[in-house]
């Protein structure tokens, strides 16, 4: 049975992108983001109208992906290294230089429907440094949380931007495994 609806966010997941002089690119294994609070996207692009015989004789959109913002418990240090560029020393501690040079990279995550899950991959990221709120302690602790802003680009050998899968008997392998690679389109599909 399908899902009616979605909700929620777990299992956040990036895989570094290394691209060769050839503009090929590969993914690095898939890391572990947790503590996802939220991720909003919206889409990117506009839509071109052509006015003619009195009518809108021609209409294209412009997709160009999606723009949106990825809440945290906390930036984890892998992600911090891996993708933003900073650097650790031998004493565990984390330096951030204005010249870091940030990764482009896969986001994997999982969405929960009334039925299944929904595993998601957004094939070719960048992403903002995170904002962080810290507020004094009160009566009660209130977490603060990091927000990354997450741009999710057309991929540039292929022009995909992002796949979705939800767990079927015939994929139900596939779909176990997702988050242990960056997930390929298989080339026997039908479009």
């Amino acid at each position: 049975m399908a899902n009616k609806i979605l909700y929620g966010i777990e299992n956040v997941h990036v895989a570094k992108i290394t691209e060769d002089a050839k503009g090929n690119i590969t993914y690095g294994t898939p890391f572990a983001v947790k503590g996802a609070v939220g991720l909003n996207f919206d889409p990117e692009g506009e839509i071109t109208t052509f006015y003619a015989d009195n009518i809108k004789y021609f209409i294209q959109e412009s997709n160009q992906g999606y723009t949106g913002d990825l809440e945290i418990a906390l930036t984890p240090t892998e992600f911090l290294k891996q993708i933003l560029g900073r650097a650790e020393d031998s004493n565990g501690a984390i330096f951030e230089a204005s010249d870091d040079t940030q990764a482009r990279f896969a986001l994997m995550f999982q969405g929960q429907g009334d039925q299944t899950g929904r595993r998601y991959v957004f094939y070719d990221c960048t992403t903002t440094r995170p904002t962080r709120e810290n507020n004094t302690k009160q009566e009660e602790i209130e977490p603060g949380t990091d927000t990354m802003t997450i741009t999710m680009a057309p991929r540039g050998t292929d022009k995909v931007i992002m796949a979705y899968i939800e767990p079927t008997t015939a994929n139900q392998a596939i779909y176990d495994g997702f988050f242990d690679a960056v997930y390929v389109k298989d080339q026997t599909a039908s479009v």
